[in-house]
């Protein structure tokens, strides 16, 4: 299996779990220039009066832990990418006072074992 077919398992084991977690996913791959971001959610509010975020997501994905953890390659320049996307989606979709997160979700594949998820919430801001 290839990296890109790698990060594609990611992002679908990803998508399935925040949509157990109650996420709605409203894109994927989203681009914007040469930045992107890999999924894009609404996390509704635990009351519906207090409505919710928007959470756009970074998935990355390992098979193995050889060159460190998935969730070490959200460098700073990545960040920076994330965020420029970001911007564009919701000025794009007319959200730009909309509340919104930016989280990373981390898998790991390692043979047989069942698939490592790791989620963190609000991985980094928007400076």
């Amino acid at each position: 299996m290839d990296n890109r077919q790698i990060g594609i398992q990611g992002e679908d084991l990803a998508a399935a779990y925040l949509e157990q977690q109650g996420y709605r996913i409203l894109a994927r791959q989203y681009r914007f220039e040469r930045a992107e971001v890999d999924l894009v959610c609404f996390e509704p509010a635990p009351r519906p009066e207090e409505g919710g975020e928007i959470v756009f997501v970074e998935v990355k994905t390992r098979r193995g832990l050889g060159f460190g953890r998935p969730e070490e390659a959200v460098t700073p320049e990545k960040q920076r990418h994330l965020i420029r996307a970001a911007q564009a989606y919701l000025y794009e979709h007319h959200l730009q006072r909309a509340r919104c997160r930016f989280d990373v979700i981390a898998i790991v594949l390692q043979d047989q074992d069942p698939p490592e998820i790791r989620h963190f919430k609000d991985a980094f801001w928007a400076t």
